[in-house]
Order: structure tokens, then C-alpha cells, then sequence
């Protein structure tokens, strides 16, 4: 059954009328979801569970939401990365792509394989490849970014890189601040550390995540890991 809006679009609304008709927020959720054909909420939320990791990912965001998805290279974190925002597009919603590890024909190769249909516009997925970027680049390229716009950023540790810029703390906490105003969902793709070791636990955690130096890993609200073909999907805090 396909929803009128997106989910963060009926969450929004489930909003304003629990305010406006002064009732409960899960009242007006049964009631968005009574109109699109749920009995109640929990209902549509299962309905939406069932659709690709991505998908889901992407109707459990919301707005103002720090996203960390990690793991080992080769399993699959940036291709979620990327499929996220290819839901963002089919969404109608703004998506972009910061990266400091692809040139703009890589991205563009990697959206494109990741099409298998022909109701999305991989060219929408704006891709920025500068090495400038940084919190206050991002900041500055998404100023009049619309609530609901998504982001994502490849990757976490690489912001560390140049001593020019500030701190992966200071970016990360600037970032989280933005997001919450502007009501921009952000992405970072984030690496493991090499002491994960999945003959101990088959998929890593927030406490596997790889940190040269010090972040406030509680600024990200929701986070992803991935291994061997598996993923987790979780809230943070």
C-alpha cells in the first residue's frame, strides 16, 4: 500500500493536530494512519519495517537527526549511504552527497549501479566533492536547505584530516546544532575500529566505532551497523 506522503511528512502532521485539536501524539497518529487505510499506528510503522534497510532507515529519521552508519570497508556502508539518499529522491526531497574519498564520476557510477528501476533521477542526488569540506562548508552549501532535506557525509574520521580545520568534535557538534535548526536529517558514514573482532560478536556497536580523537558519540541519534551482510538499526540515546 503506498502512503499519501512520506512517513516524516505524516509524522509532521500527526504533530500538528495533536497540538491544534489538543490530544496525544499517538491519538493522531492512529488517526494519520486510520486515513491511510491503517486500523493504528503501529500497523503503519510494521508496514514500513518491511521495506529495504534503507527505506526504513530513512522513514525513522527525523527531522534534525544525526544518522551514523558504520562498519569494515567492503561491507556496505557506503551503499547505504547512497541508497538512503536515492529514497530521500524518490521522496521528492532534497539529498545531497559530501564526500572526501570519491571524485564526482565515482559517486555518479555508484548511484547509477545502485538503480534498478526507472522511477528515480539519480542525477537529482547532488554530489559535492570539494576538499574544503567541512562543518562550516556543509553549513554554508545547505543555508536554505528545506526541512526534510537529507545529507550525508563520507565519512566521520576524514573530517579529522587537515589540521586547517577544526577539530572531528567541534565539526560534529556544529553540525548536530545546525541540523536541529534547519531540520536537516545528516548522514556520516563512519569507519570501525580494527580491534572489532566478529568471532566475539557477529555485528559491531557504537563502541566499536574508530576515533582518532574525541567525539560525543550521544549527538547522533540514530545509527546503523553493518558486517558480513547484516545490519542494525538502533536509536542512540
Amino acid at each position: 500500500m503506498k502512503l499519501s506522503a512520506p512517513i516524516f511528512q505524516l509524522k509532521r502532521r500527526a504533530k500538528l493536530m495533536a497540538r491544534h485539536n489538543n490530544i496525544a501524539l499517538h491519538d493522531a497518529l492512529d488517526q494519520i494512519a486510520r486515513a491511510e487505510g491503517f486500523t493504528q499506528w503501529s500497523l503503519l510503522s510494521s508496514h514500513i519495517a518491511a521495506r529495504p534497510l534503507s527505506a526504513t532507515i530513512l522513514a525513522r529519521l527525523d527531522d534534525g537527526d544525526l544518522l551514523l552508519m558504520a562498519g569494515r570497508p567492503g561491507h556496505g556502508k557506503t551503499k547505504l549511504g547512497l541508497q538512503l539518499l536515492l529514497d530521500a529522491v524518490r521522496d521528492d526531497r532534497r539529498a545531497v552527497f559530501f564526500t572526501l574519498d570519491f571524485t564526482e564520476q565515482q559517486a555518479r557510477r555508484h548511484i547509477q549501479s545502485l538503480i534498478i528501476d526507472h522511477d528515480i533521477e539519480g542525477d537529482r542526488v547532488e554530489i559535492v566533492t570539494s576538499d574544503e569540506i567541512s562543518a562550516d562548508y556543509i553549513m554554508r552549501y545547505l543555508s536554505d536547505a528545506k526541512r526534510g532535506t537529507v545529507a550525508v557525509i563520507d565519512y566521520l574520521q576524514i573530517l579529522d584530516q587537515q589540521r586547517s580545520k577544526p577539530c572531528v568534535a567541534e565539526q560534529v557538534q556544529a553540525l548536530s546544532a545546525f541540523a536541529q535548526t534547519r531540520g536537516v536529517a545528516i548522514g556520516f558514514i563512519s569507519q570501525i575500529d580494527r580491534s572489532f573482532d566478529s568471532d566475539s560478536k557477529r555485528l559491531p556497536d557504537i563502541g566499536d566505532v574508530r576515533l582518532p580523537n574525541l567525539v560525543d558519540l550521544g549527538l547522533f541519534a540514530k545509527a546503523c551497523f553493518l558486517h558480513n551482510g547484516e545490519a542494525q538499526f538502533q536509536n542512540v540515546v
